[in-house]
């Protein structure tokens, strides 16, 4: 699973969603069925605004059908429906090592 870290040099919310975005359509042009955004936690304890503006994009880039869909890093795992439904048989996600630590600085996008 490829990587896109949207946290590294601590950015602003718009540029962090830049990056998001063109890492996105890079990891898709490369033909990868999913990625790992590291978007982190945030230092205020209660999540960062990078981190409350991604469903925001995810989800317009999901109505716009760029991704199938996403699963949050607290619900990254097996006891999640719909992070099983998600990656049913696709092994690059149930063989991530963040599969199942409920990683809230972390979401798994799956491109259609």
């Amino acid at each position: 699973m490829q990587t896109i870290n949207i946290e590294q040099g601590h950015p602003t919310v718009d540029e962090a969603m830049q990056r998001l975005t063109n890492g996105l359509y890079r990891v898709r042009a490369s033909g990868a069925v999913c990625a790992k955004i590291i978007h982190g936690y945030g230092s205020s304890g209660s999540g960062g605004r990078i981190k409350a503006a991604l469903p925001l994009t995810l989800r317009s880039l999901q109505s716009r059908r760029l991704i199938k869909g996403y699963i949050r890093g607290e619900d990254f795992g097996p006891y999640s429906v719909a992070a099983r439904d998600l990656a049913s048989g696709m092994k690059q996600i149930k063989s991530d090592p963040d599969w199942g630590r409920s990683n809230d600085g972390i979401t798994v996008v799956i491109f259609k």
